[in-house]
C-alpha cells in the first residue's frame, strides 16, 4: 500500500474526518498521502492540525473546493492535476441537507408506532428540506451532493484512468436514498421537498453507470451507507432543539441500537464501510451493492452489503442527462 494518494471531499468534520483519522491510524498508513478537499479552509486547517497532532509524520495536504460551485470544482481539478500524477482513491463524501423541516408531531406519533426504527434510520415521514439555488443556477443540494462530484470525476479522468492503474471512487450515500424521491424528469428535484433523498438515490444510480462505462479503464465505483450517525448534519435537523432534550434523547438512541444494527451513532463507526472498501480489491466488489456500516449491540463495527434498488436503464439515462448538463454549464459564463 505504498505511495497511495487519497482524496476526500468534505473531510474537515464528521464521517470524512473520522475516515482520515482511521486511515492514518491503520497499518497501511505508511506512504499514504491524504488530500482533504474542503469548502471551509479555517475548519480544514484545524482538521489537518488535529490529524498531524496524532500522526506527525503523515502526509496531509489541503485543497479548497466547494462542490456546489462549478468554478471551484474546475479550479480544484486543475490544482490536483498540477500536484499529483495519479489518484488511487477518491472519497465523494461532501454533502448538505439545508433548511431541514422537522415534523415534531409526526415524530412523537412515530415514537409509539411499529415504524419507529425506520423513522429514526431514514427520516421518512418526519423530514423534508427547503432547497436553494446556487449562483450557477443549479439546485443547491443537487449541485453539492451530486453534480459537483460528477463534474470532479469527469475532470479527474487523467488521474484516475491511467493504463495499468486501478482507482476507486467511493460515494457516501444514505439510508434516506429512496427511489420514490427521485425522478428522471426532475433530476435536480426542483419540484419536490426531499432533495437530499433524491440526490443520494441519484448517487447510487450514478455509481452503477460509472462502473458500466469505466471499469474497462481501471476505474471502479462503490457506494456506502454510514448508518444513523450523530454529526453536524444530524444536529442541524433540529437546530433549536434544547441541549437537555438531546441529553434525554441520546439514551433512547442507544436503546434503539439493541433492535437495529444501523444505529452506528459515532462518526468512527459510520466510517467503517469507507475503511473496509479501502482494503478491498475493487474488481471483486458488487457494482449493484451498497456497503453498509453497521454496529452491534456491544459496539462492534462491521460492513455488510445490501443490494441497491437501481436499474441499468435509469442509471444510464441519468448519466446522459448529467453529461448534457455538464456541456450546458461549461458553455455558460462561470459564476465566481
Amino acid at each position: 500500500m505504498m505511495n497511495k494518494v487519497v482524496l476526500v471531499t468534505g473531510a474537515n468534520s464528521g464521517i470524512g474526518l473520522a475516515l482520515c483519522e482511521r486511515l492514518l491510524g491503520s497499518h497501511d498508513a505508511e506512504g499514504l498521502h491524504l488530500c482533504l478537499a474542503c469548502r471551509n479552509m479555517r475548519r480544514a486547517h484545524a482538521a489537518r492540525s488535529a490529524l498531524l497532532g496524532a500522526h506527525p509524520a503523515a502526509q496531509v495536504t489541503l485543497l479548497q473546493m466547494d462542490t456546489s460551485s462549478i468554478s471551484s470544482v474546475l479550479s480544484a481539478a486543475r490544482e490536483l492535476q498540477l500536484r499529483f500524477n495519479r489518484l488511487d482513491y477518491v472519497y465523494l463524501n461532501a454533502g448538505i441537507m439545508p433548511n431541514p423541516q422537522f415534523d415534531l408531531k409526526a415524530f412523537f406519533k412515530g415514537l409509539f408506532s411499529s415504524s419507529v426504527i425506520t423513522m429514526f434510520a431514514t427520516g421518512e415521514g418526519i423530514l423534508t428540506q427547503k432547497d436553494g439555488v446556487t449562483p450557477d443556477g443549479l439546485q443547491e443540494v443537487f449541485a453539492t451532493n451530486l453534480f459537483g462530484h460528477f463534474l470532479l470525476v469527469r475532470e479527474l479522468e487523467p488521474l484516475i484512468c491511467q493504463p495499468g492503474q486501478t482507482s476507486q471512487l467511493i460515494w457516501t450515500s444514505s439510508s434516506n436514498a429512496r427511489r420514490s424521491a427521485f425522478s428522471l424528469e426532475d433530476v435536480q428535484h426542483r419540484k419536490g421537498s426531499e432533495p437530499y433523498s433524491s440526490s443520494k438515490y441519484a448517487s447510487d444510480l450514478l455509481s452503477l453507470a460509472i462502473n458500466t462505462r469505466y471499469n474497462k479503464l481501471g476505474l471502479y465505483s462503490s457506494v456506502i451507507c454510514p448508518g444513523f450517525v450523530m454529526t453536524n448534519l444530524t444536529y442541524g435537523i433540529l437546530p433549536s432543539f434544547p441541549a437537555f432534550l438531546w441529553t434525554l434523547l441520546m439514551p433512547l438512541l442507544w436503546l434503539i441500537r439493541v433492535f437495529t444494527n444501523t444505529f452506528t451513532l459515532t462518526p468512527y463507526n459510520g466510517a467503517e464501510a469507507l475503511v473496509w472498501l479501502f482494503n478491498q480489491k475493487p474488481e471483486r466488489l458488487d457494482p449493484r451493492a451498497k456497503y453498509h456500516s453497521l454496529t452491534s449491540v456491544l459496539g462492534h463495527s462491521y460492513t455488510q452489503l445490501r443490494q441497491m434498488d437501481v436499474d441499468l436503464d435509469t442509471s444510464q439515462a441519468l448519466y446522459d442527462k448529467l453529461l448534457r448538463l455538464e456541456r450546458e454549464a461549461k458553455r455558460k459564463p462561470i459564476a465566481s
